[in-house]
């Protein structure tokens, strides 16, 4: 099978879908990978380690896509890109598709694209084998963002995270209390705020306390324990899940408006529209602005900050199952790794996700079975 790994083209992004480790492991199973010059070059892989792992390199996108059966991606293609899919071939990356453009949905409809969200994929426990990657760095990095603004320099309340003996700590407040709200829990404790944790699933709160020895306080998430503790709070992290949908906005702007000024936002679900009424997404080379005397931080490739990690982690966890699509298929990786059924959202250009859909306010246009029948 052949692979095409474009360079990425959205403003600083500088991760790449496939490491030259990644490449290595499907060159040596036979299957043939087109890289893009540079396609690596921001994550400080060089062409020469792709060359050296078995790739072969290509000098531009419509050669990328033009070649492969299947393109990996890390974000959604651009409307640059739209016109470079051949028609019937895969395409995996983080997608977002309830949030995008339409463009981007009939550019998969009249190509007949086979399309893969990462982001949707779903183990039989819920777990997120891919999205957990991302979703580990990102809440590793909430201190190092929160510090920052914080700071009097920065606009914000000249709050050390830890304090020192007789000066309290920062109070921090988690919203989501999944992988990404847990890796930012565990960072901030690390450093020595206080943290509080909220969640909808008392069950997961129990896990919580239990996992933090009781370092952590943790909340039912509610209209009331929100407006409650986002008022004392000087960082409220959003790390409210949506699978395929839209994130719900869990707090308002009124709730924003009684925060301390000079307090920082970060909102991680912005990639799904954001949790916060007050959110709209940001960049890296533009990161924040001020509402309602509230530093909001609204990055949705955030961990493109950190693209050399990042790409590695992706490539760890994608490589398998791309090493599967090659040796058995689509139908067969979808037998052999159930997980890749919820992230099909476009089966040959037709909407097959009903999450994805409901989301979109589009019908179901056809369903892939547990089973992996397509």
């Amino acid at each position: 099978m052949e692979f095409g790994v474009p360079k990425e083209i959205r403003d600083l992004e500088s991760r790449v879908s496939m490491t030259p480790a990644g490449v290595r492991v499907l060159v040596e199973s036979g299957h043939t990978v087109y890289v893009e010059q540079g396609a690596g070059e921001g994550a400080g892989f060089s062409d020469e380690s792709y060359r050296r792992a078995g790739a072969t390199k290509v000098y531009s996108a419509a050669e990328a896509y033009g070649r492969a059966d299947v393109v990996v991606k890390v974000t959604r293609p651009t409307s640059q890109e739209h016109r470079l899919f051949r028609p019937g071939q895969m395409i995996m990356c983080f997608m977002h598709l309830a949030v995008s453009s339409s463009d981007l949905l009939d550019a998969f409809k009249q190509a007949e694209i086979t399309a893969i969200a990462f982001e949707t994929m779903r183990e039989p426990d819920g777990r997120a084998p891919i999205l957990l990657t991302m979703s580990e760095i990102a809440g590793r990095m909430a201190p190092m963002i929160a510090g920052r603004f914080l700071m009097n320099t920065r606009g914000g309340r000249g709050i050390l995270l830890n304090g020192i003996a007789g000066v309290p700590p920062a109070d921090v407040v988690i919203i989501g209390g999944g992988t990404l709200g847990c890796n930012a829990a565990r960072a901030f404790v690390g450093i020595g705020a206080q943290v509080t944790v909220l969640d909808i699933d008392l069950r997961r709160l129990h896990q919580i306390d239990e996992m933090f020895k009781g370092c952590v306080t943790t909340m039912l998430s509610n209209r009331y324990t929100l407006d409650m503790t986002t008022a004392f709070a000087d960082v409220v992290v959003g790390c409210v899940s949506a699978g395929g949908g839209r994130a719900p906005v869990v707090v308002t702007r009124d709730m924003v408006g009684r925060m301390h000024s000079g307090s920082v936002i970060i909102d991680f679900s912005i990639d799904m529209g954001g949790c916060f009424e007050t959110s709209r997404p940001t960049t890296l080379r533009d990161t924040v602005y001020v509402a309602e005397g509230i530093t909001h931080y609204c990055v949705p490739n955030l961990t493109a900050a950190v693209a050399r990690t990042t790409s590695h982690a992706l490539n760890n966890a994608i490589v398998p199952f791309l090493l599967t699509i090659a040796e058995e298929g689509l139908v067969g990786s979808l037998q052999r790794h159930p997980e890749l059924v919820s992230g099909v959202n476009y089966y040959q250009g037709q909407l097959s996700n009903l999450e994805v859909a409901n989301a979109l306010g589009l019908p179901l246009e056809r369903a892939l079975p547990r089973g992996g029948a397509a």
